[in-house]
């Protein structure tokens, strides 16, 4: 036995049929060249028992999908997770997710494998991906002993790429509804958000065709570019 095996977690407790559902999950497709509208996307939102990537919990999901140039009402995720031990910071207060709801929640990893089934082999979007991303594939870990390796795009990231007029950098998603005029009639929780979110990325999409980035390779290709330059030095 390896004098540091005792520090490894052990693999989650998953039966025959839950093992066997992971195993079959597709894995992710690069982004490629067909047109942005071609592509399936699903659009994400967490809520998280507090901000520390280590230590915090992931409490809910809410996906929508946007398919064929549209979000698709049909294709709707929403879960609350069951977590027994989790204390909850000031940040129930905005998301509303109290110690009932989480008590009345799904098991985490029931919840999280019907997630990756409803996103499959699709990319993934988010406002602030990297924290989304981070708990999530955290979570998928913990929960299933599954590593996430799907495409995960910013779309905070993407809006002062394709709106370099726009004077609010480093904007929140509330300033990007404000600034397209978006009504949105909720906010703050998961599923509200991740729609929130889609609506925004569909103005993105016509601004990126109109700037002649009409694939999910070219806009990622741009985005990285774009984010390198802003993390060079500058003399």
């Amino acid at each position: 036995m390896s004098l540091f095996s005792w520090l490894r977690k052990p693999k989650p407790g998953l039966d025959l049929a839950q093992q066997q559902r992971v195993e079959q999950l597709p894995p992710p497709r690069e982004l490629g060249e067909c047109s942005l509208r071609d592509q399936r996307w699903v659009v994400v939102d967490l809520e998280t028992s507090g901000l520390n990537l280590n230590r915090d919990q992931v409490l809910s999901i809410g996906a929508v999908v946007i398919e064929d140039g549209a979000v698709d009402f049909s294709q709707l995720f929403e879960r609350t997770l069951h977590r027994a031990e989790t204390k909850l910071n000031p940040s129930v207060l905005i998301h509303g997710l109290g110690p009932s709801a989480i008590a009345a929640g799904c098991d985490p990893a029931q919840a999280l494998m019907d997630f990756m089934e409803f996103v499959g082999d699709s990319p993934l979007l988010a406002f602030h991906a990297p924290f989304d991303q981070h708990m999530l594939g955290r979570a998928l870990k913990d929960s299933l002993g599954y590593r996430l390796s799907h495409p995960f795009l910013d779309v905070a990231d993407i809006a002062p790429l394709l709106c370099p007029e726009a004077t609010i950098r480093e904007a929140g998603l509330d300033d990007w509804i404000e600034y397209f005029k978006l009504q949105v009639g909720e906010r703050h929780h998961a599923s509200a958000d991740a729609l929130a979110t889609a609506e925004l990325m569909l103005i993105l999409f016509s601004r990126a065709r109109q700037q002649q980035l009409d694939s999910p390779l070219a806009l990622q290709q741009r985005l990285s570019q774009w984010k390198r330059r802003k993390q060079a030095p500058s003399f």
